[in-house]
């Protein structure tokens, strides 16, 4: 990694620390979803960086991928437990961080996914396999008395791409990917009252385009051309025009040039917690760009 490179996402941490610690603020009982997402979108913008990818903003059982909708009239109520997911670029290095808020008795959940996630820094450094930060994440969850949500990973980071080799998972597994001094990574435990895995939901608010192939749809053309300048970054469904975007998605879906993230959740009435930092690794350790 250049020196360039390093400064890139150093600075993209230091926007990411800043907006996700402001977004944090305002998620209130009452606060309306919609305002939190884009007032937190809008800052990014406002710093001159790109948005990495639309706002994750996940309550309760659901552990990831929610966001909100073109007017979504939901609100924050007593006893969430909010996830905030956000991904800052500059240039294409990007920057990924995630906190949960407590909106009423989920302090020991909180708790355990941030003591998991730095734990796992505390490891990080050249030679060190990713199946030992998995166990060292799941021992520190399921010593507080919660599970790790075991079919969700941690990732590496590439220029534009927010999910690359190699792969963190959140347990113990043998062997596992070797980290190198430059790999740039997002370390991500999730702590959960629940099964420990988590499932698709029906709803889809955030989408990738994967491909460039011809379209006959004038509406898919009108999406295309609106997100092609974020060169694979994920994008909302409400950034788009509205107007007959259902069939548009659905023909771009079918077509393989687009694809859909579900809301993720585990079962409901559990809780999912969140924490989760952008590291580079370095010769002798890491450094921790969101921090």
């Amino acid at each position: 990694m250049t020196d360039e490179e390093m400064e890139l996402y150093l600075e993209a941490g230091k926007i990411a620390k800043k907006i996700l610690n402001e977004g944090a603020g305002m998620v209130k009982v009452g606060a309306p979803v919609l305002d939190v997402v884009e007032t937190a979108e809008g800052m990014i913008l406002d710093s001159g960086a790109e948005i990495a990818f639309p706002l994750n903003l996940s309550r309760n059982e659901d552990a990831a991928h929610d966001t909100a909708s073109a007017g979504d009239e939901r609100v924050f109520a007593m006893g969430d437990l909010v996830k905030l997911d956000l991904g800052v670029a500059l240039e294409g290095r990007i920057a990924d961080t995630a906190l949960s808020v407590d909106l009423g008795g989920h302090e020991a959940l909180v708790a355990a996914s941030r003591a998991a996630l730095d734990r796992a820094i505390a490891l990080v450094r050249p030679g060190v396999t990713t199946g030992e930060i998995g166990a060292a994440v799941q021992a520190e969850i399921e010593g507080r008395g919660f599970l790790p949500v075991a079919n969700l990973t941690g990732h590496g980071l590439a220029p534009y791409s927010i999910h690359t080799d190699p792969t963190v998972p959140n347990v113990g597994i043998a062997g596992g990917a070797v980290l190198e001094e430059g790999m740039a990574i997002a370390i991500e435990p999730f702590a959960t009252t629940g099964s420990g895995r988590v499932c698709d939901r029906s709803r889809i608010e955030i989408y990738q385009q994967l491909a460039v192939k011809p379209t006959r749809l004038p509406s898919a053309k009108r999406i295309l051309e609106q997100v092609r300048d974020r060169r694979g970054m994920p994008f909302s469904r409400r950034w788009l025009p509205q107007d007959k975007i259902e069939i548009a998605l659905s023909a771009l879906v079918r077509s393989g040039v687009v694809y859909g993230y579900p809301v993720l959740h585990d079962v409901p009435g559990s809780f999912v917690s969140q924490a989760e930092h952008t590291l580079i690794v370095t010769a002798d350790g890491c450094v921790v760009t969101t921090r």
